[in-house]
């Protein structure tokens, strides 16, 4: 056994020697890959496939890594690296350089093995993909998972169908049935149905197996012709259905040793026309068992306890089998080395004895070998050198060149053979058909038959079960087949009538070997049907003409009986020869003639024909009439056929060389070897127009077929209408039957309802009387509830509005001291301005009188600026404090109010006009405060306008005098600047701004020299007392607001009370 590392390479030889695979295990050559990297490690393949023709197959390993193995080259490549793990191959595409692989996310690829590219990347799976089934044509491919089944145009590579199933009944496998358009569907639940794959329409179901039968259905395996189906699960049993008749023909019990089955596969066969008879069997102990379905037999076996089988692919031809074994490693097997010891030959018949010579032979040192094949020599012992003579019994050595010529393959002699037939009469039936394959000398061109066989059935032969109806179908497909490929290779029997009859028997006899079965028939017509085709399509006439020549010589009287009752050597020669004699003859009696007739010359056929009417001659000289001979000839006799051998013998030897027919035909020529000779004896001319005129009534037949057809079709839709139409009349006097039979019982309905509900009015007038007396009770009760509830609600209401009202008082009061308080506060504000006023006054002129003392004056006014500054920003927080808790106040009394008017509304609603009218008096006197405010702030903006501009005059006209003392002051006058900046962001009232004018106008007089200062002071002043009036006004425009709005809740109060007493007035 050779084995191959692929290691790092890429391409490379799979052996390096010719392989020569041992019959005890078959292995052609082991395919181990190990890296070799830093940590050395071998990578284990995971799935194999072969492709359409068989010679190549890939290999995927579990990092992705994908090899073409071509066998017929002996070369490997590395096509693909995926980079992770493949679970499915499939490499019969149509495409036949494309295929498929199923990866471990979900998707599958499809590569290029010659341009190593991606052709397509298909998704849809959820989850591992198992299996890839591809059509026989290549076009369409079904990938299985466990939760559904996909069907892909790989064409276009765009998925056509989807299978979703319920994921309590998961899915085994999904796959094409071979050389049909059938799709079979297998599920965990032992379910397999046939789908057409265009229509997607259920052809048929399975029944379930036997209830005896524990099995779940796991593996699954079809033959070539897609007529059986092998299932196995965990169990020791098979199952084989035959799929045409849906039924279930047989249960194979594999041995103990098997306990469940993880694969099944056929072993294909090229002659077997795809009715495959062997089973592979991959059992949970790793070994591979092949037996046979028919006779139950283990054949051969591959794998071992040590050395397991994991998976396996069988080629399509049958002659690889590629196994990944347990250790990750791919071993591949010739079918042919396995099957060996099967098919050879039994051993011959002929033996040597070998024997030392005088001089040393005695009893010590003589020694015999015994040998089979071909006569050799004995072995002489290594002292000798001398010469040894070797005797063979029964056999003269002179007759050097005639012994050449009689020794036929397999170490037979023919001369032998004839002798042992002449006494014996016949071959043993355990060699007669290894005697006839070296008499014949067959050359087993498989390849020459396979390209045969390959181009089909001959449209010759495409009805011929309608005229030999055989009620074997393998044995009339094996005759099909064989005529079909005796046709393909010469046109002349397509034509020929009577070439079923020749070839039948020895197709029954040769069934389970087409090679054979064909090359025996094409021998047959070589030799023994020479000049048979000259005068085609009539009978042989010469031949005929050699029969009646030789019958004239030994039997005249004979003769002269079928020409006085015009019986012709057609009728009395032709029909033995066009049958071989099956018809005449049983089944030994035909082997024991062909075993003569095989073992001497061609015209030993022609001579059993006159021997056979010779031997017939007291019943046929009886015969008077034509129908009589041709029944004769046509149907057994009482003749004995070893009188009709002898008699064979004895005419070849007495007839006269001018009338024998061996001087007409030729010596017996074998087969080519390779390729199978030429057959064109025969008018070509004349097969040609058959030819034709077949053609032209084939395709009149055609015509008159389809016209028929549609007539047939016309005629089947005719009937089907009239078949609907009656059916719909029987349907509509069954409507108007069962019409009237529902009136009937409707009637009857009708009146056990009008009763009932007489009964029923009864009894709910009884049900509304107590209805009405409960609905009296429960109103009363409502009514007392209802007045206890207003009760309870009128006096809730006085409560609340005496709180209410108590509440309004309180807070009259407090706004009042607030207001009392409001009114001492701006007072002393007043006063405050006032003090500030006689304070700047009192400064200034200090400041004229004292010139000395400018710069303590100014440093003292900048203070005395910055703590009104401080005291300003300190009184508007006071004042915005204040704002708020009044507004604050202002709010909780509005919610008051406002729960207050929303609970009267809810009980008077005649309030809401003249609540109306008070919001609105409220708010026009708001809108008028707004009002009076605006023109407030346009008077101060105007007066501030005056001021600025005023300023800035000043400002231009005492220009120079401010840069001397603007060094000195800048760092305070920015100081200043941001306190005040920040004071008036936080304040946003009116006097906020005002006290931003002042600060403006003050950061302007600072920037004065010391003589202006004066005028500042004043405009200060002046703007102080605009401050002071406008806060009066504002004080006293606040005040009578605040009266105006003291006076509307009075009067809403008082509204309010009046309108709530007169209705507890009533109540009470």
């Amino acid at each position: 056994m050779q084995s191959t590392d692929l290691g790092n390479k890429e391409s490379g030889k799979i052996w390096h020697r010719k392989p020569s695979p041992a019959t005890r295990d078959g292995i052609i050559v082991n395919i181990i890959h190990n890296t070799s990297d830093y940590h050395p490690k071998a990578l284990r393949f995971l799935n194999v496939a072969f492709d359409g023709l068989g010679d190549c197959l890939i290999a995927g390993d579990h990092q992705g890594n994908i090899y073409i193995f071509d066998l017929y080259g002996n070369r490997f490549n590395l096509v693909q690296r995926t980079a992770q793990a493949c679970t499915a191959l499939a490499f019969n595409l149509r495409r036949k350089s494309e295929f498929l692989v199923a990866l471990a996310d979900y998707s599958i690829k499809c590569f290029d093995t010659v341009t190593k590219e991606l052709v397509s990347w298909m998704r849809g799976h959820e989850s591992s993909v198992f299996s890839i089934s591809v059509h026989a044509s290549g076009r369409y491919a079904i990938t299985t998972s466990s939760d559904t089944a996909q069907l892909w145009d790989l064409d276009t590579f765009q998925r056509k169908r989807k299978l979703n199933i319920r994921q309590s009944v998961g899915i085994q496998k999904v796959f094409f049935l071979p050389l049909s358009n059938t799709i079979l569907s297998c599920f965990k639940d032992n379910s397999i149905f046939a789908w057409e794959c265009d229509t997607l329409f259920c052809k048929y179901q399975l029944p379930p197996p036997p209830e005896s039968s524990s099995i779940v259905y796991k593996v699954f395996a079809v033959t070539r012709d897609g007529r059986i189906l092998a299932a196995g699960g965990k169990s020791n049993h098979l199952h084989l259905w035959y799929l045409e008749a849906t039924q279930l023909f047989r249960i194979i019990q594999m041995p103990s040793k098997v306990r469940a089955i993880r694969h099944l596969e056929f072993l294909p066969d090229s002659f077997d026309a795809g009715s495959n008879q062997v089973l592979g069997v991959l059992s949970q102990d790793g070994i591979m068992r092949f037996v046979n379905i028919q006779t139950c037999k283990l054949l051969f076996e591959i794998g071992s306890l040590d050395e397991g089988i994991s998976s396996s692919a069988i080629s399509p031809h049958g002659r690889y089998i590629a196994c990944i074994m347990d250790n990750g490693s791919l071993n591949i097997y010739s079918v042919q080395a396995l099957t060996q010891e099967i098919n050879k030959p039994p051993p011959p018949l002929v033996k040597v004895v070998e024997d030392m010579p005088k001089n040393k032979l005695s009893s010590n040192n003589l020694k015999m070998k015994i040998t089979s094949g071909r006569v050799q020599r004995p072995v002489r012992p290594k002292e000798s050198k001398q010469k040894i003579q070797t005797r063979i019994l029964k056999q003269d050595l002179t007759g050097n060149s005639e012994n050449k010529e009689n020794e036929l393959s397999d170490g037979l002699n023919r001369k032998r053979l004839q002798s042992l037939l002449r006494g014996y009469g016949e071959y043993p039936t355990k060699y007669r058909m290894f005697i006839w394959r070296s008499l014949l000398q067959l050359p087993e061109n498989h390849t020459a038959f396979s390209s045969l066989i390959d181009k089909g059935t001959h449209v010759a032969f495409l009805n011929l079960q309608k005229k030999y109806p055989i009620k074997s179908r393998k044995l009339l497909r094996v005759l099909q087949r064989t005529l079909s490929a005796l046709a393909h290779w010469s046109s002349i029997f397509s034509d020929t009538p009577y070439l079923p009859l020749l070839a039948f028997p020895f197709v029954k006899l040769f069934q389970n070997n087409q090679l054979i079965c064909f090359e025996v028939v094409a021998t047959l017509i070589i030799n023994w049907c020479q000049h048979w085709f000259e005068y085609f399509p009539n009978p042989p006439i010469n031949i005929l003409s050699m029969i009646e020549n030789i019958l004239a010589f030994h039997d005249k009287k004979l003769l002269q009986h079928f020409i006085n009752h015009d019986i012709t050597s057609q009728l009395y020669a032709w029909p033995l020869l066009e049958t071989v004699f099956s018809e005449v003859l049983t089944r030994e009696e035909w082997l024991k003639l062909f075993d003569n007739v095989f073992s001497n010359h061609p015209s030993f056929l022609l001579m059993t024909v006159v021997a056979y009417n010779r031997c017939s001659r007291a019943p046929l000289l009886n015969c008077t009439l034509k129908d009589d001979f041709e029944y004769f000839f046509h149907h057994r006799n009482n003749v004995d056929i070893n009188v009709v051998i002898r008699e064979v013998y004895r005419l070849m030897e007495t007839t006269p060389t001018t009338i024998h027919p061996e001087s007409e035909l030729e010596a017996f020529a074998a087969l080519t070897k390779g390729q199978y000779p030429v057959f064109n004896q025969y008018p070509k001319f004349i097969v040609d127009y058959q030819a034709q005129e077949r053609e032209r009534i084939r395709n009149d037949e055609l015509d008159y077929l389809r016209e028929r057809q549609t007539v047939e079709d016309m005629e089947a839709e005719v009937n089907q209408h009239r078949a609907e139409d009656e059916a719909w009349y029987q349907k509509q006097e069954l409507l108007h039957k069962a019409e009237e039979t529902r009136r009937e019982m409707l009637l009857r309905e009708e009146e056990k309802m009008v009763e009932q509900r007489q009964r029923l009015a009864a009894v709910r007038r009884e049900l509304q009387i107590k209805e009405i007396q409960l609905q009296d009770t429960a109103r009363r009760r409502l009514l007392k509830l209802q007045q206890d509830r207003l009760e309870m609600e009128l006096r809730r209401l006085d409560d609340e509005i005496a709180r209410k009202m108590q509440m309004r008082d309180r807070e009259m009061a407090t706004t009042a001291k607030d207001l009392e308080v409001r009114h001492l506060e701006l007072e002393s504000q007043k006063r405050l301005y006032e003090k500030n006023i006689t304070r700047n006054k009192e400064a200034i002129a200090r400041e004229i009188q004292e010139n000395a003392d400018a710069y303590r004056r100014k440093v003292d006014l900048e203070e005395h600026m910055f703590q009104k500054l401080i005291e300003a920003d300190q009184t508007q927080s006071r004042k915005t404090q204040k704002i708020i808790e009044e507004n604050l106040a202002k709010a909780e009394q509005a919610c008051l109010n406002t729960d207050w008017k929303i609970q009267i509304l809810h009980k008077q609603n005649c309030d809401d006009l003249q609540r109306n009218k008070g919001y609105q008096e409220v708010a026009n006197l708001l809108q008028e405060n707004r009002r009076k405010e605006i023109e407030l702030l346009n008077a101060m903006k105007e007066e501030e306008a005056k001021k600025w501009k005023e300023a800035k005059e000043k400002e231009f006209r005492l220009q120079s005098e401010k840069k001397a003392s603007a060094l000195s002051d800048a760092s305070r006058r920015c100081f200043l600047k941001q306190e005040m900046s920040a004071a008036l962001e936080h304040a946003g009232s009116p006097c906020i701004q005002e006290a931003h004018q002042v600060q403006k106008e003050q950061g302007a007089s600072s920037c004065l020299p010391r003589t202006s200062q004066l005028n500042d002071i004043s405009e200060l002043d002046f703007s102080a007392r605009i401050s002071l009036n406008r806060k009066t006004e504002e004080d006293s425009t606040e005040q009578n607001l605040i009266k105006k709005v003291r006076n509307l809740r009075q009067r809403l109060i008082c509204r309010a009370r009046s309108r709530c007493q007169t209705p507890h007035l009533v109540a009470t």
